[in-house]
């Protein structure tokens, strides 16, 4: 099989060094960020050149954004079309409305958006020691059931707790949670006046679902979400259609 590796938090990233150990048998592609693009979402890069700068055989550093990786890689950078997409392994999790900003998600994303089976797999642990293996032999096991799963409609969403061996590891199917933080806004005046601003904040609560991948998560459990591509709420459709709207000329 030919697999397109990326990521968020870079080329150097160990996560994503796991993930072309344990992919050793496959054709596997890495273009991934030059540099650390955590929380970039799904930025484009629309007004200007992204730079590819080859570092191995089949190893490439991109100066652009995750989704910008999988677009110039399905698009031609690279020689040929891969059967699938896994961006990760994240060094954190990615976990419900979380993945709204996630750029590791993103790729998933992209990929999914361009017609192939996609995967995201996020490590649920940011402090050391990290231990990836888990996660890493699960989707390769998985890989080819996770292939024929797959349809347009979705890319496919991988957190597992951070584990020492994953053996015993249960599997659940979840959905994202809704994820809730108390964001605080930080600042600094530099001698010449300018203000420059730094977010900070904490996770509150990540709600109590138990089918939820948080709540998979809490429980120690390896989350997979099917996550739709659609932003799509039909039971507000109704509400809408039935609302009488006013005229410009009423304002």
């Amino acid at each position: 099989m030919i697999i397109l590796l990326s990521n968020d938090d870079g080329i150097d990233s160990t996560g994503l060094k796991t993930l072309e150990e344990v992919f050793a048998d496959h054709e596997v592609w890495t273009v991934a960020p030059d540099g650390d693009r955590s929380g970039r979402s799904h930025s484009i890069t629309l007004s200007e050149p992204v730079k590819m700068r080859r570092i191995g055989e089949r190893r490439f550093a991109c100066g652009g954004s995750p989704a910008d990786c999988i677009m110039l890689a399905f698009l031609g950078a690279i020689p040929v079309t891969p059967d699938i997409v896994v961006s990760g392994i994240n060094h954190g999790p990615n976990l419900g409305t979380d993945i709204i900003y996630s750029g590791t998600a993103a790729a998933a994303r992209q990929g999914a958006l361009m017609g192939h089976p996609s995967i995201a797999i996020s490590i649920a642990a940011f402090s050391s020691p990290l231990n990836f293996y888990p996660g890493a032999r699960f989707v390769a096991a998985n890989l080819e059931i996770f292939k024929n799963l797959w349809n347009p409609e979705h890319f496919i969403n991988i957190n597992f707790p951070n584990v020492e061996d994953g053996t015993e590891m249960e599997v659940v199917v979840t959905h994202p949670a809704r994820r809730f933080y108390r964001d605080e806004l930080r600042s600094y005046t530099a001698p010449n006046k300018d203000i420059y601003y730094f977010l900070h904040g904490s996770l509150i609560e990540g709600g109590e679902d138990p089918e939820s991948d948080w709540g998979a998560i809490k429980a120690g459990k390896l989350s997979v979400s099917p996550v739709y591509l659609h932003p799509v709420i039909h039971r507000m459709d109704d509400v809408y259609r039935k609302t009488n709207y006013r005229k410009p000329e009423e304002a």
